[in-house]
């Protein structure tokens, strides 16, 4: 029997923008909310430019790219430039449970959206504010973007080929991390309304966030001294020999290796018919793979070499090796695993072309989330100002009339 999703009669306001914002209110949606994406055709989000374009047509309601990162969020369009438009976001508030919005300090209280401000019309709203690095300290209006934050998480200084300068991440990849992250402190704080009756501001650091994929790192520093740096794919804190990723037959094929014992380097060995250069005393413990680890991954890569990515990573997970074949993206699309669990989906927009789009990623034993498309501008006003606010039919034409619904 399905059940109700867990945040069913949940309504969220999503003031976030560009990938962040919105992939919190997409994290709440597939648990079941509602979520609302105030929004605008007086200044269009930067993702709703991006390409490709439905059907080629260049449109800002069209753009793919956009949709799978909107998944999951409505639309509600007001022109916050005008008084009107920003009486009508507190209407929304004074019905909702959520608030997300990802500007800089001091921006949602410019704007008349403060915590205390939203709190005069609905006392117990929880407001997620997750600015790049807090909403105090010294660096809090430090202007970032996904490629910044990794920068000043110390992720980017680990990035690189070895005893070479930093590499970038080279996507904002911290973008939808921080937007999952900030979706659960907000299930957290809704947990703890539903036990106190009380709301509460949640003062999220994307960049706070972003450090915890420097842990191993920053422990090796804590314990050991040690500043890390790049290191191309040897293990970031010398905990496996060999460890990288090796070429394959065929055009930009590649395999992952990772062994970090002496009886997983055994499997390795048996796999490879022991070759005599593997029984070398230079290869015989970790210790000393890890010191002659760049002769190591050139003998383990002529080897690679000869095989097909997919066929040897079978081969050495039957025989207790850590290997996974290195996907590309077009891979992801065909691979059987993916389409097993729903990872990409196949969906039909609003307006009516079909396009790919990111399945849930969040997935419930007694629930199965409903997963939208991101939304054309605007899709669901009716729904927000007939529906929920009640608005008439001659108010609601006039308001589109003198672009406060816009």
């Amino acid at each position: 029997m399905t059940r109700a999703l867990p945040l069913k009669d949940i309504r969220v306001i999503n003031l976030g923008w560009v990938w962040a914002g919105p992939v919190t209110g997409q994290t709440l949606s597939y648990l079941g909310a509602e979520v609302l994406k105030i929004e605008s055709e007086a200044r269009v989000d930067m993702t709703r430019n991006l390409p490709p374009f439905a059907e080629g047509e260049v449109s800002f309601n069209r753009s793919l790219s956009n949709h799978a990162c909107w998944a999951g969020n409505g639309s509600v369009s007001l022109n916050l430039k005008k008084p009107e438009g920003k009486k009508l976001v507190l209407d929304l508030v004074a019905e909702a449970d959520v608030v997300i919005e990802n500007f800089g300090p001091g921006v949602m209280e410019k704007m008349g959206f403060g915590y205390d401000q939203l709190r005069e019309v609905k006392d117990d709203i929880v407001l997620c504010s997750m600015p790049a690095t807090g909403l105090s300290g010294p660096l809090k209006n430090v202007r970032t973007y996904g490629l910044s934050l990794t920068s000043i998480t110390g992720l980017d200084s680990l990035v690189g080929y070895k005893n070479g300068g930093p590499i970038p991440v080279e996507n904002a990849f911290s973008d939808p991390f921080a937007g999952i992250f900030s979706a659960f402190a907000i299930v957290t704080a809704l947990n703890h309304r539903d036990n106190s009756g009380v709301g509460q501001h949640i003062d999220f650091s994307q960049q706070e966030a972003i450090m915890q994929m420097t842990g191993p790192a920053y422990m090796d520093y804590v314990l050991n001294n040690r500043v890390g740096g790049p290191k191309s794919n040897e293990h970031p804190v010398a905990a496996a020999a060999p460890h990288g990723v090796f070429p394959c037959v065929g055009e930009d094929r590649w395999i992952s290796l990772a062994v970090p014992s002496d009886e997983e380097w055994l499997c390795l060995k048996a796999a490879m018919d022991n070759p005599a250069w593997s029984e070398e005393v230079e290869y015989s413990s970790l210790e000393k793979r890890l010191e002659n680890i760049d002769e190591l991954h050139a003998q383990v890569a002529q080897w690679t070499v000869g095989f097909d990515d997919y066929e040897l990573s079978e081969k050495l997970q039957a025989q207790g090796v850590a290997a996974a074949p290195v996907l590309n993206v077009a891979d992801l699309l065909s691979n059987p695993h993916y389409k097993a669990r729903g990872t990409f989906i196949e969906v039909t927009h609003p307006l009516g072309f079909e396009e790919t789009i990111y399945g849930a990623y969040v997935k419930t034993s007694r629930s199965k989330a409903q997963v939208k498309p991101g939304p054309w501008i605007g899709q669901d006003n009716e729904r927000a100002f007939k529906g929920i606010l009640g608005m008439d039919d001659d108010s609601y034409r006039q308001l589109i009339e003198d672009k406060v619904i816009y």
